[in-house]
């Protein structure tokens, strides 16, 4: 399983970071008020903002639409980033964790946000944060955190939708979710083995279209060897439900 610190500003040296839903132990998060060095003294870098602020639509695609109605799941989001679209259909085994998604969607919570973490290879994180490394406000907390539902049969693989959540208590997710780049099942699924039990990460939904959406987040550039942020933001426009 990945290994699992924290940090609280985006420095000059490679570090393995948490998925973590907490606003001040949160993933390559520059410290509220910046400062121009780490705590090791080195210069803080900071990715590029987006040259693109402006959505290019705000409707979701014609075949991201056919996608949506030949999907049979009660719950369909569409989402437009820098990168591309992507349609995700929420999975009903996880009621708790979809319904909370969708409060943040219908409050339009994700809307100009950015994907804080992209971890070639692993996972694109996003749902807590703005251009600038800055918290969205009002928080990311509509309504408290969430019972984990990991052990209800949905796995960690590629292209599925999961929340972000911090080590430790388990039922700690609020708002941030995270794309599985590749089958992270072993790692991050529920395990309830005496030998290596596993709390494990919510899945709770896949991406239906977009999928190559997916890949070019996480094939972005990297701040720095082993920065797990991009070099240039990636935006989330908006999202939006679809039914």
């Amino acid at each position: 399983m990945k290994s699992i610190t924290f940090t609280s500003t985006i420095s000059s040296k490679p570090r393995l970071l948490a998925l973590s839903a907490a606003l001040g132990g949160v993933l390559i998060l520059a410290a509220c008020g910046g400062g121009s060095d780490d705590d090791s003294g080195n210069p803080v870098q900071r990715p590029k903002p987006n040259p693109i602020t402006v959505a290019p639509t705000t409707t979701c695609s014609t075949a991201g639409v056919a996608a949506a109605n030949a999907s049979t799941a009660a719950n369909v989001v569409c989402m437009l980033t820098s990168d591309g679209e992507m349609v995700v259909e929420l999975d009903a085994r996880a009621p708790i964790t979809v319904t909370n998604f969708l409060k943040y969607v219908d409050a339009k919570f994700y809307d100009n946000t950015i994907f804080h973490r992209v971890v070639p290879g692993f996972v694109a994180q996003g749902g807590a944060y703005i251009t600038g490394y800055a918290a969205k406000p009002p928080g990311n907390n509509l309504g408290g955190t969430i019972k984990l539902e990991s052990n209800v049969g949905i796995s960690n693989v590629k292209y599925t939708i999961a929340m972000a959540r911090l080590a430790t208590p388990v039922d700690s997710a609020t708002s941030q979710f995270f794309f599985n780049s590749a089958d992270n099942s072993a790692a991050l699924d529920y395990s309830a083995s005496t030998t290596n039990p596993n709390p494990g990460y919510a899945a709770f939904g896949r991406v239906i279209s977009g999928q190559a959406t997916v890949d070019k987040i996480n094939a972005e550039p990297q701040l720095y060897t082993g920065a797990e942020t991009p070099a240039t933001e990636v935006l989330l426009y908006w999202a939006i439900r679809l039914r």
